[in-house]
């Protein structure tokens, strides 16, 4: 008899823990594993899970099934089926498996990381054979799952409103009265996911920053734990306010119980991806568009794991032995502006990104409420969401971030101790990519003329590839025969 209201198919952390956040929201839920003991080890185990976990009643609107034609009967119509397995292959298996199950109209939801790219095609294939499809983001990670992530969906719009009370019921709330969903719709075919992955490359650039304040405070003014702990506290209490600083402030009082010191000491510096980060540089060059902040952030995870190679070139490289002789407390402040600046211009970055793609694939996003949907659950929550928002609603054509009057004051007013932390860091020889590559973005973005000139130059003269001329119509090439015409010294 069909009783639930939602289907879930991938019983890992984060599927149980979004059906435990369905279940207590009070949704009834039938759920669904390959592997048959995963199912009753989660179910059977739900009656001695601690009250703030699982709520009255919860153990009731769960239910656990062996075999798939028993779990989509159990659903109401249209069948709303939640997919929580590894991306790529898996989700296409589960949907060839359940297609010859359902009816016309029914609901297929991929809440996993996905590559929008595949999200685009599913959509595209299951409205053919008469289905409705939704690729959500989901952020906030396991305890997001259960308390209330960030939820971007998006896909078939029809099927939005049998989604909408269960999704924004399980999504963090923010406001005044904690009373704003973090979770609406986004766009059409894949724009939940493509949405999601733009998060994730933003999240790639906040945490490398961080990083690299980190390494130029330990490293220029050797700072301990404990006073990194002071400053990441003071900095979390003002324009810096954030998940990610939050964290950070509280990993430097983490003690090491094999060795007695700090824990964060004793990681190896290599850094993992599952690809998110990856897949939005390689989507912003098919774009054509400089998303360097994230792009940096990816190459310095893929440096970080080289650890043989450095450990050998560390021993034969070398770089300057300065020390840093200058205002201790003055410099802290420089660091924090410059982070601060560097922020703005990765969000920027992201939504020239945003806006590049919805044009690529007619997409109707918009970006305030985007900004929104991450002011709370998700990784990348911070306060100057709401500034991003402000901005947006002011003007909803905005091309960049750094134009807005808030947003420009902003990092005008950094730039003296971003350039400060930039010179002081190449004169110490610390690495600094994103850093780097905030500032020259900003600077290359600010000034009305770049050395493109020479280089379509050279390509005229290698290649006869043409060039455009400052005293002609926009797109009216010209040919130079560089040979010929050069004069000889």
């Amino acid at each position: 008899m069909s009783q639930h209201d939602i289907g879930l198919i991938g019983l890992a952390v984060m599927g149980q823990n979004l059906v435990l956040n369905m279940a207590n929201h009070g949704f009834s839920v039938g759920v669904y594993n390959r592997t048959t003991a995963t199912t009753d080890e989660f179910v059977g185990g739900l009656k001695n899970e601690p009250v703030d976990k699982v709520h009255a009643g919860t153990v009731d609107r769960v239910k656990g099934y062996h075999d798939l034609k028993g779990f989509v009967a159990s659903l109401k119509t249209p069948r709303r089926i939640m997919i929580m397995v590894k991306a790529g292959g898996p989700v296409d298996a589960v949907i060839d498996q359940l297609q010859p199950l359902l009816s016309p109209g029914d609901i297929f939801i991929d809440g996993g990381n996905s590559d929008f790219r595949d999200t685009n095609r599913r959509d595209a294939d299951l409205r053919k054979a008469g289905f409705r499809f939704i690729g959500t983001g989901v952020s906030g990670g396991e305890e997001g799952a259960l308390k209330g992530p960030s939820i971007m969906p998006g896909g078939h719009h029809d099927a939005w409103p049998f989604v909408k009370d269960i999704f924004q019921a399980i999504s963090a709330k923010v406001g005044e009265n904690n009373d704003i969903p973090c979770c609406d719709w986004v766009g059409d075919a894949g724009a939940g996911h493509y949405v999601k992955m733009v998060h994730n490359g933003i999240e790639y650039g906040d945490m490398q920053l961080i990083c690299e304040a980190y390494f130029i405070l330990k490293h220029a003014l050797g700072l301990t734990n404990e006073e990194l702990y002071q400053v990441f506290k003071s900095w979390n209490e003002g324009e810096l306010e954030s998940y990610l600083i939050e964290i950070t402030r509280d990993i430097f009082t983490v003690k090491d119980p094999i060795t007695g010191g700090y824990l964060v000491d004793q990681i190896l510096d290599t850094a993992q991806q599952k690809g998110t980060g990856k897949w939005m540089s390689q989507h912003a060059l098919d774009l054509g568009v400089p998303t360097t902040l994230i792009t940096e952030a990816v190459y310095a995870r893929c440096l970080s794991a080289q650890k043989d190679a450095r450990m050998r070139a560390s021993k034969v490289l070398s770089g300057p032995t300065e020390k840093f002789t200058g205002d201790k407390k003055q410099f802290i402040e420089d660091v924090r502006q410059a982070l601060y600046a560097s922020k703005l211009c990765s969000y920027a970055q992201g939504y020239v990104q945003l806006d590049a793609a919805a044009q690529e694939f007619g997409w109707k996003l918009n970006n305030g409420n985007i900004a929104l949907l991450w002011r709370g659950g998700c990784i990348i929550r911070s306060r100057f969401l709401g500034d991003i928002k402000a901005a947006f609603d002011k003007n909803q054509k905005l091309e960049n971030l750094l134009l807005d009057d808030f947003f420009k004051a902003a990092v005008e007013k950094a730039q003296p101790s971003w350039r400060r932390v930039l010179s002081t860091s190449v004169q110490l020889g610390l690495p600094t990519p994103v850093f780097s590559a905030a500032l020259s973005y900003f600077d290359g973005y600010r000034h009305a003329r770049l050395p493109a000139n020479l280089l379509q130059a050279q390509r005229d003269y290698f290649g006869a590839h043409t060039y455009e001329r400052l005293d002609k119509p926009r797109g009216e090439m010209s040919h130079t025969d560089w040979i010929r015409e050069r004069k000889l010294t």
